[in-house]
């Protein structure tokens, strides 16, 4: 039978919006969109850089509560609504999950306020960060 959990991190939105921060099925972990907000402190940066910082903290925080961890993420996907601030989020995005080159798409587009500069959305399989990996070099 397949086990499926659903974690709720207490933001007003996924009440609201009827979404769960976390979904995991088995050993596959959708976490959602996550914003760069203090979900205790209820604040925010208005720097991006910071804003990611922050979305990483609640990533991982919500990977931890599922028996995960940010070395556990397959694939990455980040929103930047301000093409201005692209460089340096995905300079501290590329250190942040440097080594375990997950996956990635980058989208410049609007997010749901225009206090958001980043969001960032990952899926991760529990154990990946212990598997085999193979590295493989192409030419495209």
């Amino acid at each position: 039978m397949v086990k499926i959990t659903k974690v709720k991190s207490g933001s007003i939105f996924e009440e609201k919006e009827s979404y769960s921060r976390i979904v995991a099925v088995d050993d596959w972990i959708f976490v959602s969109n996550t914003a760069g907000r203090n979900y205790k402190t209820r604040e925010m940066s208005e720097d991006a850089v910071e804003q990611a910082k922050q979305c990483f903290n609640n990533i991982e925080g919500a990977l931890k509560s599922v028996g995960s961890c940010l070395e556990d993420v397959v694939q990455s996907k980040i929103f930047i609504p301000y093409v201005e601030d692209a460089k340096a989020v995905m300079t501290y995005v590329g250190e942040r999950l440097k080594g375990i080159d997950p996956q990635r798409t980058v989208t410049c587009s609007p997010l749901g306020a225009p206090d958001f500069k980043v969001e960032i959305e990952v899926t991760a399989y529990r154990g990946a960060s212990k598997g085999d990996v193979e590295h493989i070099t192409i030419q495209l």
